[in-house]
């Protein structure tokens, strides 16, 4: 909710400079996911088809205030939280269970623990989630009935197999993946350190905000060059599903990274870097201390009710 107008007025101002074609698609990040769009009709009124005259971020944002109302900030969120909130349940709680789980298995708490965890949490975040997204891409692009959603999901099943449903999961799978693992193994350093420092037993709300966003900010880094690699890989893969563009070049990580080399130099891996950062840094921290929060305050809300006679 807090980051969402950022990306509201980078996509509108992308659009202002190179308007989107019926088809095309564009990533709606949402700070820690992303999320693939499909531009519709021209006469489309659409949030990031609407016209606008902007001279840059903060002219952006005020214009956008004034003449459409604050609520247009947040045009995008429905599609944004639809894909969100299943895949932050599934993830953050999967995470926990897995790491106290090996944690009472191995009887230690090595660090490897919250990348391992970390890993399979996300990985079966993105298995789950990933038909979603690729069913709202569809309905997105031709405005389908359910049964017209139905017809069609299940003659791509016949004709491509239950498989085809995950289309784009392996490009999704090597941006999260290593971002899952360096960012739970950082906050989990991050975590103790502070609480060590500060001589707290359990981490307090500002703990849990500055190593989430430290170790966010750490990952991103870190995981840029597969960020940009999937944009393009997930971008491609969509374009050609909507618009039934015959595959050419080959779309393997490393052919992708070359032809990026090849056209951008080395700096076009760290494409977007200070934009993602603005949202990921924030975000990471918003995200994991509600979380962090809402557990200790349930935590002791139940200690409570169970010492009532």
């Amino acid at each position: 909710i807090l980051v969402s107008p950022l990306d509201v007025i980078k996509t509108r101002l992308q659009a202002q400079s190179n308007p989107f074609p019926k088809g095309k698609c564009f990533v709606y990040s949402s700070g820690l996911m992303d999320h693939i769009c499909v531009c519709e009709n021209g006469d489309s009124k659409a949030w990031y088809k609407k016209p606008g005259n902007f001279k840059g971020t903060l002219d952006a944002f005020v214009k956008i205030i004034r003449i459409e109302g604050i609520k247009s900030l947040w045009s995008a969120l429905p599609p944004t939280l639809i894909m969100a909130v299943p895949n932050t349940i599934i993830y953050f709680t999967l995470y926990d269970q897995l790491r106290e789980a090996l944690k009472n298995r191995l009887k230690k708490d090595d660090g490897y623990i919250p990348v391992l965890a970390g890993s399979l949490s996300r990985c079966n975040s993105i298995t789950v989630v990933s038909p979603l997204e690729l069913i709202r891409t569809r309905m997105q692009h031709r405005k389908l009935s359910y049964k017209q959603l139905y017809l069609c999901v299940s003659t791509k099943v016949a004709a491509d197999g239950w498989f085809s449903l995950w289309s784009g999961w392996s490009s999704t799978v090597l941006r999260d993946i290593p971002f899952s693992a360096m960012y739970w193994y950082n906050y989990e350093r991050f975590k103790k350190m502070m609480c060590k420092k500060v001589g707290a037993r359990e981490p307090t709300f500002f703990i849990a905000f500055t190593s989430g966003a430290a170790s966010g900010c750490i990952a991103a880094v870190i995981s840029q060059p597969f960020d940009v690699v999937k944009t393009h890989r997930q971008t491609a893969l969509w374009e050609r599903e909507t618009l039934e563009i015959p595959q050419r070049d080959s779309t393997s990580t490393w052919a992708v990274m070359r032809k990026i080399v090849a056209s951008n130099g080395i700096t076009g891996l760290f494409a977007g870097i200070i934009p993602r950062l603005c949202k990921v840094a924030p975000a990471c921290a918003i995200m994991i201390s509600t979380y962090e929060y809402g557990k200790s305050f349930f935590s002791h809300l139940n200690e409570k009710m169970n010492q009532r006679p």
